[in-house]
């Protein structure tokens, strides 16, 4: 580790390759490193998953196996869809949009030594050996038959988020609202998920619990930076994203899935789908949250 407590990648490498070069076969402890003057550190809870990244990416790894107490990724939390089917495959770039909305088996920071090194990541089950678990591989490498036809690979998502509507008007043809908006978030170190935006209004979304004490501080400063009286707050949103690189150019998804929540009676606060066509998010009342998820899962999956 550096003193910052960051891993020395170079370091790393250069006495892994050294000892690995002696060894037919290595059992290596993981979660814990040193600094340079040789005093233990620790990683985060789920270091070990970064350790036997580390170290598959060092050996030129054919496969990194994350032997765990789950047989890989489900297509939605089995605590809201009875018995959901397991995910026999995902991109790298799927996991981690999934991973962002709470679908997290990984240590986040596990992903990213053998994403760059092209080295698949194969999540088996310790109680379940046989299971063939979930296999993470390179977005290239989604064949014909990826996501056993279907055009999702999950679903995730998370309740409890706010919205800071502002309004204005000609602000189309203002230059900076948006940057000096964002600055009131900036200046009190909070972080942005989302900001959908219209001509004259743009909305920014974030976690309820980064702005529950200062919200209406916040609102003030929104009127006077954006010179604007029509700032307001919607609470208790929920976030759901739909996940599935084979999304993509293909027509009617965004309808069947708006389709499904009308048919469930669920309101849509905001839709949010970026020009790759890996996801579409929508946000929902949270009394809607787990009606939705199912509706979803009903209408692609089940």
């Amino acid at each position: 580790f550096n003193y910052d407590s960051s891993v020395n990648k170079e370091k790393t490498r250069e006495k892994l390759t050294e000892v690995l070069s002696k060894s037919y076969k290595a059992i290596i402890p993981g979660f814990y490193g040193s600094y340079p003057d040789g005093s233990i550190k620790t990683f985060s809870r789920g270091g070990s998953d970064i350790t036997g990244a580390i170290i598959s990416s060092v050996m030129g790894a054919d496969i990194y196996e994350n032997w765990t107490d789950v047989s890989g990724f489900l297509i939605a939390d089995p605590r809201i869809v009875n018995n959901p089917k397991q995910i026999k495959k995902i991109t790298y770039q799927e996991l981690r949009e999934l991973s962002y909305m709470g679908a997290s088996v990984l240590h986040e920071e596990a992903v990213f030594p053998v994403r760059q090194a092209g080295i698949p990541i194969n999540i088996r089950n310790t109680n379940d050996p046989e299971n063939p678990g979930t296999l993470i591989i390179g977005d290239d490498q989604a064949g014909e038959d990826y996501a056993n036809g279907n055009v999702i690979t999950g679903i995730a998502g998370k309740k409890d988020y706010s919205f800071f509507y502002i309004h204005k008007e000609h602000m189309a043809n203002e230059v900076g609202t948006v940057k000096k908006a964002l600055e009131v978030f900036e200046n009190r170190g909070i972080s942005i998920d989302h900001i959908p935006s219209g001509i004259d209004s743009f909305t920014i979304v974030l976690p309820s619990e980064s702005v529950e004490k200062v919200s209406h501080e916040i609102v003030e400063e929104l009127k006077a930076k954006c010179k604007t009286d029509n700032v307001q707050v919607y609470r208790h949103i929920s976030l759901i994203t739909t996940v599935g690189i084979k999304m993509a150019y293909q027509p009617g998804i965004s309808a069947k899935l708006f389709t499904a929540l009308g048919n469930s009676d669920v309101n849509i606060r905001m839709i949010d789908q970026g020009s790759s066509e890996i996801n579409i998010i929508v946000a929902v009342e949270d009394k809607d949250f787990e009606k939705a998820i199912r509706a979803i899962y009903d209408a692609f999956i089940k």
